[in-house]
């Protein structure tokens, strides 16, 4: 009798292991069916994780660093020159990839937590609390996220903290009709009037029920957001309301560039320098549409075999 204990443990060690291992065979096959499309965009992806995380250990200066030649040539001491008061271009594209990044996922997490929890509890729920948030949320669904954003920044100062909590509150509503639409088919099945019946609380259904079955949508619809947040926070930094000098942004290094095209006739490289934080804008836009469009095209696979 005094074996059974340690028998149980041998025996839940052994399968967990094996939940684990079928798990990363899962994933290991899964990266195997993957097109070079989508191979081509997580490589991107990570390549741009690891510049934002080691921007510290990569860039050769400091981010708001000042030399004494603006708009010096590019050169093996500025790879990609310096800007109009002599920071180092190549820097602050590094940097840029942390601030940016950063601050659109922060964005974009707190724009789920808001619209899908409120989505969550909509779709459960079905009464005036229903229609209220519904009615709310076309209300601000009929105002230009753009404008809307730009209004509200000129107003609240185009600090970090304003910066996304304004756009994380714009962008929740695009999250909170997704959320709604799906959850509602799922809060009629009966494995969940079952919970409900059996007293458990809202929290539980929609943590243990609804949300698992609704993730593959709302994991797609994370990149998609992550990218249009992403681009309206350069926009916004274009536009000179977004992120504020000395910190680095893809979107305000464009506009500070800008003036270098005049220079494109005695150096051709002063053309191609505001381009560049464009580019890495692009490159990680497209980057992540082609997860999105694999994830998608999977996940739709799976459920066509079902």
């Amino acid at each position: 009798m005094s074996d059974q204990p340690e028998t149980y443990s041998a025996a839940a060690e052994v399968g967990a292991v094996r939940k684990r291992r079928s798990r990363l065979e899962r994933i290991g096959l899964l990266l195997k069916s993957a097109p070079p499309s989508a191979w081509f965009g997580m490589i991107v992806v990570t390549f741009y994780i690891l510049v934002a995380i080691f921007a510290d250990v990569i860039a050769p200066y400091g981010e708001a660093e000042i030399h004494p030649e603006p708009f010096a040539p590019w050169s093996e001491e500025f790879i990609f020159g310096t800007d109009q008061i002599g920071r180092d271009v190549f820097t602050r594209i590094i940097y840029g990839a942390r601030n940016t990044m950063g601050i659109a996922l922060a964005t974009t997490l707190l724009s789920f937590l808001i619209g899908g929890g409120l989505g969550l509890v909509a779709a459960i729920n079905r009464s005036w609390l229903d229609q209220f948030i519904s009615r709310a949320v076309d209300v601000l669904m009929a105002i230009p996220s753009l404008i809307f954003a730009l209004m509200l920044l000129s107003i609240f100062g185009s600090t970090v903290t304003s910066l996304i909590m304004i756009i994380a509150v714009l962008d929740a509503t695009r999250v909170f009709r997704l959320t709604r639409a799906v959850a509602v088919n799922v809060a009629v099945m009966d494995y969940v009037e079952a919970a409900r019946l059996r007293g458990e609380g809202l929290g539980w259904v929609m943590r243990r029920e609804i949300l698992p079955n609704i993730m593959p949508p709302l994991v797609a619809e994370f990149g998609l957001r992550f990218c249009f947040v992403f681009l309206t926070i350069a926009a916004l930094s274009f536009l000179g309301v977004g992120i504020q000098p000395p910190t680095a942004d893809w979107g305000s290094m464009v506009r500070e560039n800008a003036s270098l095209i005049q220079f494109a006739q005695y150096d051709m490289t002063a053309a191609i320098t505001p381009l560049l934080p464009a580019a890495a804008i692009a490159l990680l836009t497209v980057a992540v549409n082609f997860i999105v469009d694999w994830f998608l095209h999977k996940t739709s696979g799976l459920r066509d075999e079902h």
